[in-house]
């Protein structure tokens, strides 16, 4: 959908800093349009978008920041992401999904499997040799989540327009 609107988890600074290099060093150069991320909602039509601000304006305004931790590593078959684990962060999308009913696109109402892809259009075998290189060091550490943002889709690249804090930070 041309400028459909993007949420995303923000992530604190030092953890962002952490998967851009990762993204950076196994991303496809040509294909590394975008700062590693973690998408909530892929698709919301660009029509919404007020209705996204004050939705994401309340929820951020209203609790803490989601405590989450990055606890393995996913094969996405031509790629690698780190797996995200978040109770809060569930609730946090859970209550968006149901503000934003009848806006999903059908991705987005499936449900959700919080990721940070770190690789992707690669051979399955070069993401096999990346998890398990990554496997060998691992371990679960918490991941840092200040917000959400909202992002225009520009056919490839993302246009930030806006990010809202956790209360408390």
């Amino acid at each position: 959908m041309a400028g459909a609107l993007i949420i995303a988890a923000e992530i604190g600074p030092p953890d962002q800093a952490w998967l851009d290099q990762l993204r950076r060093a196994h991303f496809p150069v040509e294909r590394n349009q975008l700062p590693a991320h973690l998408t909530m909602f892929h698709a919301l039509p660009p029509s919404s978008e007020r209705e996204v601000r004050t939705e994401l304006a309340r929820i951020t305004s209203a609790g803490a920041p989601p405590r989450a931790s990055i606890e393995g590593l996913m094969d996405l078959g031509g790629g690698v992401a780190f797996r995200i684990v978040s109770a809060d962060l569930d609730d946090v999308r859970d209550e968006l999904a149901r503000a934003f009913r009848g806006l999903l696109s059908a991705q987005d109402g499936m449900g959700w499997r919080p990721h940070i892809t770190i690789q992707n259009k690669v051979s399955p075998s070069v993401a096999r040799s990346l998890i398990a290189t990554l496997q060998r060091d691992f371990y679960p550490r918490p991941i840092a989540i200040t917000g959400v943002s909202l992002h225009r889709y520009l056919d490839g690249p993302w246009e930030k327009l806006t990010a809202y804090r956790f209360r408390g930070l």
